[in-house]
């Protein structure tokens, strides 16, 4: 096994992005049993960030782990957003001395700068926030640091160039985006890997959507295990590449839980047979239409006319990749009720600040129109 930092780390991480909700609210006692499922199997990276539920789901991490298990006996990760519910240096570095508040984990293992892409990455400068991590490691509440990144490969080489020092970097990598040209999933991995840096993987199941994917792609990994859940096929593809920490999943339930630690507890790399499936899933994928949404929300935080526009989306792609039209118009029906339409969008541009994944939002928004006849 090639030797780098975090080889050992259990493969599968949990994400507290996208945790069971009871109405609003995320659902404390399941999480509590995904929690224990997720410990008692051996895993030990649990993830989440200051934003994540508006701070509810560092507020989970301590009533569902921090507070039942020993502090030794698991890693934490969180991360700061300069360019998110910060509006100047102090705030934005008040975020960690609240993460440390809500978490009550006494220090972070795994600590991140948010979501660093074109138009907010060089704001971690500017507030000298790189500066301030290190001061915290030295203070020994944190234990290593890095940053998640959504940008591209030019961007991911100056960073790491100009910051050297950072241990690893968080990038979104599934077999979907390998080749997406708005995503440069391999390429940034590449870059990454020239560096030296381990990677912690992010969206290996893209937003979930690789759990169900089109019918073609179900054809070809039926045929190639017709046991296999789909997410497995996603998973324990990003988990095996080399230089990889762990791969985080966002799980939302129970049996999401028991379907990832079935294929992860004794985590075995996609054989080459596996790797030639994946290939040709590929292939078909290369082909698709749809919108490459994640539903991480971040761009419906600031958007003025309160528009859903993960949901709009998600019911666009139920038409472009399934062929639904009619379920797809419905979706789109239920998803704006009482909220903006694809109609309403003033072009402000905030929404596409803020994507991750580069979606011309306002773009989408307006074929979004069309189709569904707004």
């Amino acid at each position: 096994m090639e030797n780098f930092f975090g080889a050992n780390t259990p493969k599968l991480g949990f994400g507290l992005m996208r945790l069971p909700k009871c109405g609003d609210k995320i659902d404390i006692e399941q999480t509590k049993k995904m929690v224990d499922m997720f410990m008692d199997a051996g895993q030990t990276y649990f993830d989440t960030a200051y934003v994540y539920d508006n701070g509810d789901s560092e507020r989970a991490a301590k009533a569902a782990l921090v507070d039942r298990y020993p502090r030794e006996s698991f890693t934490l990760a969180t991360k700061l957003c300069a360019w998110m519910n910060a509006h100047n240096e102090e705030t934005a570095k008040q975020q960690f001395y609240t993460s440390l508040e809500r978490t009550g984990a006494g220090y972070f293992d795994y600590y991140l700068l948010h979501a660093l892409q074109k138009g907010n990455y060089k704001l971690y400068d500017q507030y000298h926030i790189w500066d301030f991590v290190k001061e915290q490691k030295a203070k020994g509440l944190i234990k290593h640091w890095g940053f998640s990144f959504h940008a591209t490969p030019d961007i991911l080489d100056e960073i790491l160039t100009a910051h050297p020092d950072a241990e690893f970097v968080q990038l979104q990598l599934n077999y979907a985006d390998w080749e997406n040209p708005d995503v440069t999933a391999r390429e940034n991995y590449e870059v990454a890997r020239r560096h030296g840096k381990s990677i912690v993987v992010m969206e290996p199941v893209k937003g979930g959507s690789l759990a169900n994917p089109p019918k073609a792609v179900q054809d070809i990994l039926k045929a190639a295990d017709p046991n296999a859940s789909y997410a497995s096929w996603a998973i324990r593809y990003a988990a095996s590449l080399n230089g990889i920490i762990t791969v985080l999943s966002g799980m939302s339930n129970v049996g999401q839980m028991a379907d990832n630690l079935s294929y992860m507890k004794n985590f075995k790399p996609l054989d080459e047979k596996e790797q030639a499936a994946i290939r040709k899933v590929q292939e078909e994928m290369n082909g698709s239409k749809g919108i490459p949404c994640t539903a991480c929300h971040y761009c419906t935080d600031g958007c003025p006319k309160k528009i859903p526009i993960p949901e709009i989306f998600a019911a666009r792609n139920q038409q472009l990749i399934w062929g639904q039209l009619e379920e797809g118009k419905k979706a789109y029906e239920q998803a704006v009720a009482g909220l903006g339409s694809a109609a309403d969008c003033i072009a402000c541009g905030q929404c596409e600040r803020a994507c991750p994944q580069q979606i011309k939002a306002i773009e989408r928004l307006g074929e979004c129109r069309t189709a569904f006849g707004v």
